[in-house]
Order: structure tokens, then sequence, then C-alpha cells
């Protein structure tokens, strides 16, 4: 069915994080292809030719964007509250924050009266993991979750680091949430803010909050000395592993105990260098919230939503344990934090343990 943008009630996209990337790929998407999969509406009772929309906002404002005013829309034949439980447990096209399931659960708690047993219910987990969900979304400032729904800051670093703040001091969530939506920070970034703001004392944590430039400088200037540091290291270990085949192309037939001490080393070898080589990868952000029975960790069901009009999910970088030090002059990395390059892990492969046998010369 046709409906005109004016027959639609939009009051469940307040409940949605807004990713200013994705928009713009279902942008481009709609503006090549149209329109290719409805939005979700459900009836208003009592009011003739209008609707509430549960699913299909992004593809709203895409449309109106490109100055369209109607959209193509399925209707569901059912209660509004139903609807969006069902659209929900269907969606595992798209990320989904804890803070947005906390509007969700939020929104049904006021709206529709549903207590937490009953929420745990509909949503096939724990009381525990509903009231967690309910904290988050009433630990933090009204100002900032808008922040979040606007796209200015992520939900996840709202949930990772802005959040935790909010617990012990609103006044520097305010100033760190500024802080992030100035500069767009991303997860990893922002981890490294919040890292050194919480080992810090309350005067480091002021300094970090008024000159947050000086700190981001500091930390650009140590992860070059790093990066460095780190490619040495990789060029030191790549020469050592070319003078041992050298060794070993030149050297007498070696013995069986001899080979399989050499495999061992050459198996450790690889181990290590493939943890490093993890470590530099960047990492894919994983807070999609799963769907399991009375469990906070459990694994999706199997089948998914058809994609339809989106152009694919972004990706951000999760950051790691944080550990930080001096927030002016000593780092406040630990493990994979700071963006470095891929390095591909070294092939050693099958080295022979016949003289006159090497295997590829340096």
């Amino acid at each position: 069915m046709q409906l005109e943008f004016h027959q639609l009630d939009r009051g469940w996209e307040r409940l949605r994080a807004r990713h200013p990337a994705r928009q713009r790929r279902l942008l481009a998407s709609l503006a090549e292809s149209g329109q290719q999969t409805p939005i979700v509406v459900v009836a208003v009772e009592g009011q003739p030719n209008r609707y509430v929309v549960i699913d299909g906002y992004k593809r709203i404002a895409a449309l109106e964007q490109l100055g369209r005013d109607t959209v193509e829309a399925i209707l569901w034949p059912m209660s509004e509250a139903a609807a969006v439980l069902l659209d929900r447990s269907l969606r595992f096209s798209e990320p989904e924050s804890a803070l947005e399931v906390g509007w969700l659960l939020a929104e049904l708690a006021h709206r529709f009266g549903y207590g937490l047993e009953e929420l745990a219910h509909r949503f096939d987990r724990s009381v525990n993991w509903v009231s967690r969900r309910l904290a988050l979304v009433e630990v933090l400032p009204e100002a900032i979750q808008e922040q979040v729904r606007q796209g200015q800051i992520p939900a996840q670093v709202a949930m990772k680091f802005l959040a935790p703040v909010a617990r012990q001091s609103l006044e520097d969530c305010q100033r760190m949430a500024a802080i992030f939506a100035q500069r767009r920070s991303q997860v990893r970034e922002a981890g490294l803010l919040y890292a050194a703001w919480r080992k810090g004392s309350r005067a480091v944590r002021k300094r970090l909050l008024e000159q947050p430039e000086l700190f981001f400088k500091t930390q650009r200037q140590e992860s070059k000395l790093l990066d460095a540091e780190l490619l040495r290291d990789l060029e030191m270990a790549a020469a050592i592993v070319n003078r041992a085949q050298r060794r070993l192309a030149g050297a007498a037939e070696l013995d069986a105990r001899q080979c399989e001490s050499a495999r061992r080393q050459i198996d450790r070898i690889k181990r290590q260098l493939q943890r490093i080589g993890e470590q530099l990868e960047p990492e894919q952000e994983t807070h999609v919230e799963p769907k399991s029975t009375h469990d906070d960790s459990g694994t999706g069901r199997p089948g998914s939503r058809q994609a339809g009009d989106c152009a694919g999910a972004e990706c951000e970088p999760i950051v790691g344990a944080p550990g930080a030090a001096s927030p002016f002059g000593g780092s406040a990395r630990a493990g994979s934090w700071g963006e470095s390059r891929t390095l591909p892990a070294a092939d050693f492969g099958s080295a022979a343990c016949v003289q006159g046998e090497p295997g590829p010369g340096p």
C-alpha cells in the first residue's frame, strides 16, 4: 500500500540512534534503485487513515531528502505493542546497542505498563538483564541521550565510557560528552580519554577535560613512537629468521631429535606472530543484542530479516581493556590501542631438515 508521509505517526523513531554513514549509503541506494522493501506500519485505533511506523524510519527520512511524498508500506494486523516486540525479535540485519534496547524497554514500561517480569518474558531474558538496561537509560542525562539519537555520539561510546563517568560525576560526564561530540570521537579515541580520566586524580581529571587537545596530541606522538619501535622489532625478527634459514642451508643433516626441536620452535614463533597480527587487526563492532533464553550472553537464533534498502552496516573498532598512565606524559594505551597498520603474518613454510633442501631464500 502507498501512504503519504502526513499519515504516518513516527513516535518510535526517537528510540533509534542515527548513523550518518549508513544513512548516506541508504540515500544513494534509494536514489539509484528506488524503494525495494516496504516499511512496516500498524493502524492507529480509532483514527482512520492514520498509521504508526514500526520499521522503516531511515527509508522515510531518505525518501524525504529525495523529495518524495509517499512510501510503500505493509500493514501488520496487530496491536502497536505486539508489532514493536515482533519487529525487535526479527531485527538481525542491524546492530542494536544496549542503550537502544533500554529506550525500548523504558517506552514499553511507561506506555503499556509492562513490569520487569513481563518485559523479561517478552524479550526472553532475565529480570536482571532488563534491570541493567533500564538503569543505563536512567543514569545518562537526557541531553546526552539526545546526542546519541542525533548521531553526534556513538551509542557504544555512551555505554562504555559516559555511563560509568555519570555514576561518579554528572558534571564530568557532560564535559566529556561535549568533547566526544565536538571531535566526533569513535570508541578507540574515546576509550583513551576515559582510561586516563578513570586512573587520574581529581586534578588530573580536571586538566584532561579542560585541555583535551593537549592530551590527544600527546597520544598521537606516543603512538608514532610505539609504531616505529614495533616495526624495528619486526624487522629484527625477520632478519633473524633469514639468518636461521641460511644456516640451515649450509648445515649438515639434522637428526630426528633436532628436526623435532626446530619444528617446535617454528610453531611457537608462528603462534606469537599470529597473536601480534590479531592485535594489529582493527576490531569489529560486536555489541549486538543477542537473542537467548534467560541468558545474558547467548547467541542469536538462526535466520535474519532481509536487508532490503540498507547498503550494509558500518563496523566500528572496539576498544580493548584500557590502561592509562599520566595523561600528558605516559601511555594510555594497552593491547591494541591506537591506529595501526595490519602486517601480514610471516609464512615460514616447511623448513627442510636435510642439507641441500632449504626453503625459499631471503
